[in-house]
């Protein structure tokens, strides 16, 4: 009995690019704080590490209307779309949790 085994190799065929490291497509920078353990930072930076699709949505800043902001993320989401789906529903969540009026609405600040 004799077996074959015949190996095809082509480039990024079967084979996902990481995405780690990446900014993805950026709509605006948000504004992140100075200190590396407020939140918002904490998870913009956990967004850009993701090697899958994720997004990152926040509040936009604005020192005249408020002096803060709210932000949600989805890290590693089965899709570019689910990531931003739900990154805005944990934005949306944030602010409906600490009732603020002030500030904006949530909006993605980059996904990938």
């Amino acid at each position: 009995m004799v077996l074959a085994l015949f190996v095809a190799s082509a480039p990024n065929i079967g084979a996902a690019e990481s995405l780690a490291g990446s900014k993805g497509d950026v709509r605006f920078y948000p504004y992140l704080p100075a200190t590396a353990d407020r939140p918002c930072t904490k998870a913009y930076k956990a967004y850009v590490a993701a090697s899958g699709h994720s997004a990152y949505a926040t509040t936009p800043y604005s020192r005249v209307r408020s002096l803060y902001i709210m932000c949600g993320s989805r890290l590693n989401a089965p899709s570019q779309k689910t990531a931003e789906d739900m990154a805005m529903k944990s934005c949306q969540a944030t602010r409906s949790h600490y009732k603020v009026t002030t500030g904006g609405a949530c909006e993605i600040a980059a996904s990938k």
